[in-house]
């Protein structure tokens, strides 16, 4: 059975295992994996005012999604950029579908209008993926990171969750939505 539920620190050991298994690829562009104190204090930072969300499978985590501010200027209030990692064995499930649709849903709450994604290229399975999400291809990044003994494009995906308004809502820190509508965004993409 699956299950989506809010990270918290104490999730850090088993979040850090994951992303290593993509350490050694160019899915992240990170050298090195952080330590679980630093991945820890990743998702406390996240939570002040993000989403941050766990999928387990029979109690053991097997993926997590999490947004993250786009940019800093005020402007850019309305947007999100997005990660998502899986544990290579259950790629290919539809897991990736349930935390972004979760993740989605939670952000159209918190008012953001506008979500970001960025895929190294090549990376076949989270293009394809993004596109089924409804992401369109915005452009790419050529020769944008360097690593493995390579150089790597970055294309950026965008998708748009609300309508253009003149005066849009005020952003609202995940804190201060209401828990059982968190709740029932979750259970809904829960299996």
């Amino acid at each position: 059975m699956l299950t989506l539920r809010m990270a918290t620190s104490a999730d850090a050991e088993a979040l850090v295992g994951i992303y290593r298994e993509y350490i050694d690829t160019p899915v992240t562009f990170e050298y090195t994996a952080p330590s679980v104190e630093e991945f820890a204090g990743r998702i406390e930072k996240t939570l002040t005012q993000y989403p941050w969300l766990v999928c387990e499978e029979d109690g053991v985590i097997i993926g997590y999604a999490y947004a993250s501010r786009h940019r800093e200027r005020a402007a850019y209030g309305w947007n999100a950029s997005l990660s998502i990692y899986l544990t290579e064995r259950c790629t290919g499930r539809r897991i990736g579908a349930r935390l972004y649709g979760a993740l989605l849903e939670l952000l159209r709450r918190q008012n953001i209008i506008n979500v970001y994604a960025a895929v190294t290229d090549p990376n076949p399975l989270s293009h394809s993926f993004h596109r089924a999400e409804g992401f369109e291809a915005l452009g790419t990044f050529r020769h944008t990171g360097y690593k493995n003994g390579r150089w790597y494009d970055v294309v950026h995906y965008e998708k748009q969750l609300s309508p253009l308004t003149d005066s849009p809502a005020a952003f609202i820190p995940i804190g201060e939505l209401d828990a059982a509508a968190i709740e029932e965004i979750l259970a809904r993409q829960s299996a």
